[in-house]
């Protein structure tokens, strides 16, 4: 039986990242097939790209209790997303419509930690201001603190919390964490686990790796930049609604703190007249962290196989609805 298989997320899209996993598809009898934009797309965009469709590789697209019990998802039977963050998916409504949600947790790790040191690099040494000058043909002075010994703040520390962790021992940085559920593993690295008010106030550059959820909306605001040292720097890699923006755009205007590096944003693509295109101090780059070609490969693998799971009558590895195997309108195959 041949599936319909539609790519909402643009990475697959990328030969080096994708290509192998797509022709996987194809060659198991599936059509696969591309919108006329990729993701995320709004609802209103999905809707008719959603009409017989199977399967999804999604990116952060808006699989809503409205687009999952409309008519168009009405044969949707697995939404595989390339990555981990499911906060664009509600799991409850997934699971009474018998659709099947999985991801690929972990294997994106070591790309966003690389990129979370990136930024933090770029932001504190002023790596951008030094390629601008250049290319404005001046020969401008640009200094920013040291690495060596400072204090790192890490507001997460599940698996690319503990990545970032590992590379900032280069550094002989000292880790502060803060996470509801402190790891063994992460103790064993050298993370020192702290109420996240003392975190704020001790650390030199504090990078946020939270997931995204009703208690993390907002977890950063004015009070929580206050607290931070005039001197500090903010970086975050995991989901803009961590941050309240507008208290950061306020931070950096009335410099409460040295500057920040964001990746995510809570509306993306950014749009054109957010305060941030103005802030000073603020690196911006488009939701780039995850982008390395080697684990975007595997990623998109891993997303391949949950559908091919599926279709074959399988349970994936990765659920993240593991009641929807108990419904009575399941439409995996049996």
């Amino acid at each position: 039986m041949s599936w319909k298989v539609i790519i909402t997320a643009h990475a697959p899209s990328v030969e080096a990242v994708g290509g192998e996993a797509l022709r996987r598809l194809q060659e198991e009898g599936c059509q696969v097939i591309h919108p006329p934009k990729y993701g995320p797309l709004t609802e209103a965009e999905l809707l008719p790209q959603l009409i017989g469709i199977d399967a999804v590789i999604a990116g952060m697209d808006p699989f809503n209790a409205t687009v999952l019990a409309s008519k168009e998802a009405a044969t949707l039977k697995i939404i595989s997303r390339w990555g981990v963050g499911i906060d664009a998916v509600d799991l409850a409504a997934a699971a009474e419509r018998g659709i099947v949600v999985a991801n690929t947790p972990g294997l994106l790790n070591g790309a966003v930690a690389d990129y979370a040191m990136a930024l933090l690099l770029a932001i504190a040494r002023q790596i951008p201001e030094g390629s601008v000058s250049l290319r404005e043909k001046r020969w401008d002075a640009a200094w920013g603190p040291d690495m060596l010994g400072k204090t790192l703040g890490l507001v997460g520390c599940g698996g690319i919390g503990q990545a970032v962790a590992k590379r900032a021992r280069g550094f002989e940085m000292r880790l502060l964490g803060s996470d509801p559920a402190p790891s063994e593993e992460a103790v064993q690295l050298g993370i020192e686990f702290v109420p996240l008010e003392q975190l704020l106030a001790e650390s030199d550059f504090v990078s946020l790796h939270s997931a995204l959820t009703p208690e993390t909306r907002g977890l950063i605001g004015e009070p929580e930049l206050r607290a931070m040292k005039p001197g500090a720097y903010l970086i975050n890699t995991a989901r803009g609604g961590v941050i309240d923006e507008e208290a950061l755009a306020k931070a950096l205007r009335e410099q409460w703190i040295a500057g920040a590096a964001l990746d995510v944003f809570a509306v993306e693509p950014l749009p054109t007249d957010h305060p941030f295109h103005e802030v000073p101090n603020l690196l911006l780059t488009p939701h780039l962290a995850s982008l390395g070609y080697d684990s975007g490969a595997r990623v998109s693998n891993a997303a391949t196989d949950a559908i091919l799971d599926v279709r074959a009558g399988r349970r994936p590895r990765w659920v993240v609805n593991p009641d929807v195997f108990q419904s009575p309108n399941l439409r995996m195959p049996s």
